[in-house]
């Protein structure tokens, strides 16, 4: 959302509305840890993805890898950042937290990565007036 949109302010108040959707309606992720979650997925994975995106795009040229790349690190950062709050909290040790968390989610973000590579490939492919291809920005 974030590359799409061109803000990754909208990245975070998108995740947020999914969070509370997820949160209340469905039960996942749960109400009291609503705040973590936002902070981990919204606000550090917004930003993450956004500038990794930009970063990464003047540095391939390719605005499908740089897009897929940016959702693998946006999906693997916030989760790392979460193992680190959980060893603060006194819940979970260290080493441990970072491995099962690095692990799982590097995988996942594998999944992210083409996720968002196709996706993007599809709104340039059937719209191309929403993105500006040459800077990869909204148009």
């Amino acid at each position: 959302m974030a590359i799409v949109l061109g803000s990754p302010f909208a990245a975070v108040f998108i995740l947020t509305l999914v969070l509370i959707v997820q949160g209340v309606l469905f039960g996942d992720g749960g109400i009291t840890v609503m705040g973590a979650n936002i902070i981990n997925m919204g606000v550090i994975g917004g930003f993450v993805g956004y500038y990794a995106y930009h970063g990464l795009r003047s540095l391939t040229k390719n605005m499908f890898v740089s897009a897929a790349v940016a959702a693998w690190l946006a999906c693997i950062i916030p989760a790392l950042v979460a193992a680190l709050e959980l060893y603060a909290a006194g819940t979970f040790p260290l080493v441990p937290g970072l491995v099962s968390m690095g692990v799982y989610h590097a995988l996942i973000g594998l999944v992210e990565a083409a996720i968002t590579g196709v996706v993007l490939a599809l709104i340039v492919n059937s719209r191309p007036d929403i993105l500006d291809r040459s800077t990869g920005v909204p148009a």
